[in-house]
């Protein structure tokens, strides 16, 4: 399913209107009955406080006031517009709830006397403001915003919850804690994204009519992540295969202190599919590596003698791509030095097969965004917010500076975390790059070079621990050495890593959940993913 943005959304909109010949105030009514239809699934029968605006939102709830008070409801609705305001379809759908006899009253009695209006009634319809807020919210609005979130009652936003940036999901100084949400069309990256999702509740995306070749347009270019996409991309496992059928994977990983990072990794990518994994690590670490690694087959490499790489081992694994593997995956604990710095900018230059970036090998890359372009195969990046920052600013004279966390908004000029703004920062970086980017926010974005984004929908927070990247970078470097597709294999790691820790957290808890449980919960994960996209979690 398409993801959108407030803009693209009016395009479609638009041309809905211009080009299909379906009237505005159709699409309103359209609207405003599927929020009705869904009040009355969740909720039955009651009574009703409806919020409205002054433009379209305020049109839908002027609809949904309508149908329940025809069905015999009893329906309040504040208007925080004077009536003279309205224009347009938000207009006409007044005139015609008033005629109905739907109660509207100004907002301001709402403000005056909240307890008692609210103590009578079951839910709030928020249809105060919709997708198209673009400033802070303040003044009466922000007053009404406090009230319904003071009241107590469950809360159905039209659109968007009121005061939720459509685009980033941000709280523009005031939201609606919803509920649920009922949007209409596609779903907008706001509800997606965090707090956004939180203040959205359950989020239902209702059909009101736009035409198909609008919603699937390749002019959208991000996607949410669907089970049945997922399982559709799952790698066959054919009868008549072996080893070799499924890839052999290099992963140069683990120094002194963190060789756990690279048994998670090599672990993960066995259980994800791949045919053979070789553990490069250093020479100096044998002994550790020898006594556990069981499925695993080792790659000693040239070390500086303190449990870390030293660049010799460029050569030797340029050498190995060349003649035995079919991908690199590394940097999960391997260290930053100026050994690994070289290291990293060698085989970026020279690499015969796909590689995988996480953890060190990203920040030995601190500042160096140009070497992506002197690569000739595939590459794929996995930042978390931090190593994002990494690659975008040269900071290693100063630290990482909190600041370096920020990135530009290319429309308005105003800093936004990253975190804010991720799926713009993930598609700039991996347009001007040619690269892959897993981005590690919450939800987790994956970008393309052709300018594409996907948003995640599996995980919980019992996935913030140790090791758990190291994970992923195994299950990526696993089905990237079945399909040798970067995107597929990206798609299928980030779910795939998510919904093992939601069987995970599901047996054990968010609290305890480490990341050798998503590991052990691969299995379940390809389990639970059934043919129709539905997950059995049970």
């Amino acid at each position: 399913m398409k993801v959108a943005t407030a803009e693209e959304m009016r395009t479609i909109d638009s041309e809905t209107i211009i080009n299909y010949g379906i009237p505005g105030v159709v699409l309103m009514e359209r609207a405003g009955l599927a929020v009705a239809a869904r009040v009355r699934e969740m909720v039955g029968r009651g009574k009703v406080v409806i919020v409205s605006g002054r433009g379209n939102n305020g049109g839908d709830g002027f609809v949904v006031a309508r149908d329940l008070h025809n069905d015999g409801w009893k329906v309040k609705v504040f208007l925080a517009a004077r009536p003279e305001d309205l224009k347009g379809d938000a207009l006409v759908q007044y005139k015609t709830a008033e005629k109905f006899g739907v109660e509207i009253k100004p907002v301001q009695d709402l403000l005056s006397q909240a307890p008692l209006i609210l103590a009578g009634h079951s839910i709030v319809v928020d249809a105060l403001l919709g997708t198209g807020l673009s400033k802070d919210v303040t003044g009466v609005l922000a007053s009404v915003i406090d009230t319904v979130n003071a009241s107590g009652r469950p809360v159905f936003s039209v659109d968007i919850p009121s005061g939720i940036s459509s685009d980033t999901g941000q709280i523009m100084g005031r939201a609606v804690k919803a509920a649920c949400t009922i949007t209409f069309g596609l779903p907008k990256r706001g509800h997606l994204m965090h707090p956004g999702a939180e203040y959205s509740g359950k989020l239902f995306v209702e059909d009101i009519g736009f035409p198909k070749p609008l919603l699937y347009s390749e002019k959208l270019n991000v996607e949410l992540i669907e089970k049945k996409n997922v399982y559709s991309v799952i790698p066959e496992r054919r009868s008549y295969s072996h080893k070799g059928t499924y890839g052999h994977v290099l992963i140069v990983a683990g120094s002194r202190g963190k060789t756990g990072a690279a048994f998670m990794a090599a672990q993960a990518c066995l259980k994800a599919g791949a045919g053979l994994v070789t553990l490069g690590v250093p020479e100096s670490l044998a002994d550790v590596f020898q006594s556990r690694v069981t499925e695993e087959m080792t790659l000693f490499l040239p070390c500086k003698g303190d449990g870390t790489l030293s660049r010799k081992a460029s050569g030797i694994i340029l050498d190995f791509l060349k003649k035995t593997t079919r991908l690199l995956a590394i940097g999960p604990g391997i260290g930053v030095s100026t050994e690994t710095r070289l290291i990293m900018k060698d085989l970026i230059k020279n690499a015969s097969s796909p590689i995988l970036i996480d953890a060190d090998g990203i920040n030995s890359l601190q500042g160096e965004r140009g070497i992506f372009s002197k690569a000739g195969v595939p590459v794929i990046l996995t930042p978390h917010p931090g190593e994002m920052a990494r690659l975008l600013h040269d900071n290693r004279k100063k630290g990482t500076a909190r600041k370096d966390l920020y990135v530009k908004d290319p429309d308005t000029g105003m800093k936004r975390s990253i975190e804010q703004d991720s799926i713009n920062t993930a598609l700039s970086f991996a347009r001007d790059t040619k690269t892959y980017l897993v981005l590690k926010c919450v939800p987790a974005v994956i970008a393309t070079p052709d300018v594409k984004a996907f948003i995640n929908t599996t995980g919980n927070p019992g996935m913030a621990t140790g090791g758990t990247g190291d994970v992923l970078t195994g299950m990526i470097a696993g089905f990237l050495s079945q399909t040798m597709d970067p995107l597929i294999s990206c798609i299928l790691g980030v779910f795939m890593h998510g919904l093992a820790g939601d069987i995970a957290a599901l047996e054990k808890g968010m609290h305890p959940l480490i990341a050798t449980d998503i590991i052990e919960n691969i299995p379940g994960a390809y389990s639970a993913l059934t043919e129709d996209g539905r997950t059995d979690l049970s």
